[in-house]
């Protein structure tokens, strides 16, 4: 048997799909803003702007009980009411418009009048007015996160907003002002590009582990300093390896999502879906190091080499691999080829095939009456074929769930060695193909007509075989009936 070598390709970032519409954040502060109308929506408006540090000029006929007190105590910049109509003039200079009209005739005008003037405008539930929108806010400010269903769904984007700001600490905003008070005094520290970056990295994942901490001095001190401890090797870059889960991209763990978001070039091999590369920086490099079963593969020591090399350049390399880069993923060779050339190594583990696919078919891989223990066991050695060190014993256990990874083409061998040593053909399995995936499919069968049943439904993309008695009871069926595909 002959394996394909194939070089590391790069995988071009796909292209933006069409915005409807721009984010963009004003810097309002100092700046002067128009407010036309005096109702409570116009009120609201008025605060944002102050907010952002404007200074606000109303122009109302009639204000509303919430126009007046916003104006008396208002947020950061001044909030000035003229008890009249608009008019043009008043719009010279003004850095945005908000127009409040009841009817559309209104809002024309002021539209047209803000556009003569070169002012951006914003009509107030009128959107065909607009120059640009108000989304929801989550005010963590100096870190402001803006949603925008372009006026479709308000509610909608209330929703998520109030999702966000669960997610999201009170706490990040100190620490995002610190981040602006602490740029200039990085910059003279004197350490070069990679070592601020490295500063960051330090400040950024403190802050994520302890956002309701003050920020202080000590902190600043703390990073710099072993920043300038790491001396030459700062240079360096980092490489992280990281699981990337059976398939469904919502499987991700949040330190996933971090390294690949903060990732300059990720090495990622062809069992790992293309949905989980969406959560990566746009500006990554993304480099298929594609290792298959029996398929077109780069070379082990040529991926290590990459990895190292780019890691020299100071580059921080995320090693993207299918499940967990600990179960069957190499993981040991990547990480002594890292420590021999002094490279920082972490590892961030995933759900393994086997989890995420007994999870899908609401099957325990343990419990009391059926199974005791759990083992992972490899289909196939270094040599393609089936090791012959398993342990047969272990396998024949009927307390036992064994779950058996790469296995399609050493199943038969396997199954034919393990019912000699005792293995009952009649164990309950399931072969699972794209576990966890949208075009998930399940085989099952008694192990022993299991190699056989494969053979025929011959499913395509990554397989798992799993067996024991767990896999017997009525929840087992059900669990398979409730996967996209059941083959077999």
């Amino acid at each position: 048997m002959v394996n394909l070598i194939r070089t590391p390709s790069e995988t071009k970032s796909a292209r933006m799909e069409p915005l409807a519409r721009l984010p963009v954040f004003f810097a309002l502060d100092g700046k002067r803003a128009v407010v036309a109308g005096g109702s409570a929506a116009a009120a609201w408006k008025a605060e944002l702007l102050s907010a952002a540090g404007a200074r606000v000029d109303v122009y109302a006929e009639m204000s509303s009980d919430e126009l007046r007190q916003i104006a008396a105590d208002p947020p950061c910049g001044s909030i000035a009411i003229q008890p009249r109509a608009w008019m043009a003039d008043d719009l010279n200079g003004a850095a945005v418009a908000i127009g409040a009209f009841e009817n559309d005739e209104g809002a024309a005008a002021f539209a047209a009048a803000a556009r003569a003037a070169g002012v951006p405008v914003n009509l107030i539930d009128k959107p065909a007015f607009c120059d640009f929108a108000f989304g929801a806010i989550v005010n963590r400010s100096p870190l402001v996160i803006g949603i925008s269903t372009d006026g479709a769904a308000p509610v909608f984007a209330q929703a998520i907003r109030a999702k966000l700001e669960a997610l999201l600490p009170k706490g990040f905003a100190a620490w995002a002002a610190a981040a602006a008070r602490w740029r200039a005094a990085v910059k003279a520290t004197g350490l070069p590009f990679v070592g601020r970056r490295k500063f960051w990295q330090l400040f950024t994942a403190y802050a994520v582990k302890n956002p309701d901490s003050e920020p202080a001095q000590s902190d600043f001190d703390r990073f710099a300093a072993e920043v300038q401890g790491l001396g030459a090797s700062v240079e360096n870059g980092s490489v992280t390896l990281v699981g990337a889960g059976p398939g469904d991209p919502e499987l991700l763990t949040l330190r996933a999502v971090r390294a690949l978001q903060s990732a300059d070039v990720i090495l990622f091999d062809d069992l790992v879906s293309r949905d989980v590369l969406d959560f990566a920086r746009r500006e990554a490099r993304k480099m298929l190091v594609g290792k298959t079963g029996f398929g077109p593969s780069c070379k082990q020591d040529d991926i290590n080499a990459l990895m190292v090399s780019l890691a020299r350049q100071g580059k921080r390399v995320v090693r993207l691999k299918g499940g967990d880069p600990l179960i069957f993923g190499r993981a040991a060779e990547e990480i002594a080829a890292c420590r021999a050339a002094a490279i920082p190594v972490e590892v961030v583990p995933g759900i393994t095939a086997a989890q995420g696919a007994a999870s899908r078919l609401g099957i325990p891989l343990t419990d009391r009456t059926h199974a005791r223990r759990l083992q992972y066991v490899t289909g196939h050695g270094r040599d393609g074929a089936l090791p012959a060190d398993l342990d047969w014993q272990g396998l024949a256990d009927p307390a036992t769930t064994s779950a058996i990874y790469m296995p399609v083409r050493t199943l038969s061998a396997l199954v034919a060695k393990a019912t000699a040593e005792g293995l009952d053909p009649q164990t309950p399995a399931l072969a699972i193909a794209n576990a966890t995936r949208p075009n998930q499919a399940v085989v099952q069968a008694p192990i022993g007509d299991l190699p056989t049943r494969l053979a025929i439904a011959a499913p395509s993309g990554p397989v798992l075989v799993m067996l024991g008695h767990v896999f017997g009871d009525k929840a087992a069926t059900q669990g398979a009936a409730r996967t996209d595909q059941k083959v077999g």
